[in-house]
């Protein structure tokens, strides 16, 4: 399982890179191992939307479950990955790499120092896991 230490975590199980001024969302390795074959994946959040905290972004199905994708902090989308759709199952092969869901400007970016760290993050997962 990985936990790549410079990116922020959710409790819900996404990550959270931040790049200048611009962060990228997606799930991570344990949520992608959780859901097991992903076999859809839609982006439910258009360009230019401005979302708040906990609004879901995208949604995922795979044969054992469906589940939603929320923006941990407020935020403008500027990027979809459009390869997504008709490669879901990246998110399997390449959760912090080419699978990323969504690229989006945060209102405030210091609200991302409220997520988890790496090791905030596998402590959580660790501790689902008994």
């Amino acid at each position: 399982m990985q936990f790549p230490s410079h990116l922020k975590y959710t409790k819900s199980d996404e990550w959270v890179g931040l790049e200048g001024k611009v962060a990228t969302l997606g799930i991570t390795d344990y949520a992608q191992s959780q859901l097991s074959d992903i076999v859809y994946v839609e982006v439910t959040a258009g360009v230019g939307a401005s979302l708040t905290a906990g609004d879901p972004v995208a949604s995922i199905e795979s044969v054992k479950a469906a589940s939603e994708v929320y923006l941990p902090v407020s935020g403008t989308i500027r990027e979809i990955n459009g390869a997504l759709p008709s490669d879901p199952e990246g998110l399997n092969k390449d959760p912090y790499g080419a699978a990323w869901l969504v690229k989006f400007t945060p209102a405030d970016p210091k609200a991302l120092d409220q997520l988890m760290d790496a090791k905030a993050y596998e402590a959580f997962c660790a501790g689902r896991e008994h």
